[in-house]
């Protein structure tokens, strides 16, 4: 014979369901803080290596440009984790996108200082290793320099 479900109440059964997503939203805020606090240390760490005109670059649009140790070439690193590397000319535009980064899950501006240290330090390496992908321009790249 098959089992009989019990009867719950439905004032009892609501009262188990709000608990429950009670202690969900409250784990997900929790780690929602965290995060933010990983973040802003990661930007925190990035911006006390930038130089005067990339911080006011970033602060602006959240990118900000650096020179290449051999070459000479401009590069733009915009905010985030991975194809986020343009090679830009002279006319400030984007010649090529090149994505390298740091092995592990890093917050966003451990990523990026780790991207301008590599380009700024030892170029023709990082680019040995960088994969290229075309340069279909997303709005942030293309922005105007900072003057």
């Amino acid at each position: 014979m098959p089992a009989r479900l019990r009867e719950v109440s439905l004032s009892a059964a609501l009262k188990r369901a709000a608990g429950t997503l009670r202690v969900t939203l409250t784990a997900i805020w929790d780690r929602w803080k965290a995060y933010e606090r990983v973040e802003a240390r990661g930007i925190a760490l990035m911006s006390a290596w930038l130089s005067t005109e990339q911080r006011a670059q970033f602060e602006k649009y959240r990118r900000f440009d650096v020179i290449g140790s051999e070459s000479g070439k401009r590069y733009r690193i915009c905010y985030g984790t991975s194809t986020n590397v343009y090679e830009i000319d002279g006319s400030d535009r984007v010649v090529i996108g090149w994505c390298f980064r740091p092995v592990g899950c890093l917050a966003a501006g451990d990523v990026m200082l780790a991207q301008k240290i590599a380009l700024e330090t030892n170029e023709r390496a990082t680019l040995m290793v960088a994969k290229p992908f075309p340069s279909f321009l997303p709005p942030r790249a293309n922005l105007p320099p900072v003057s």
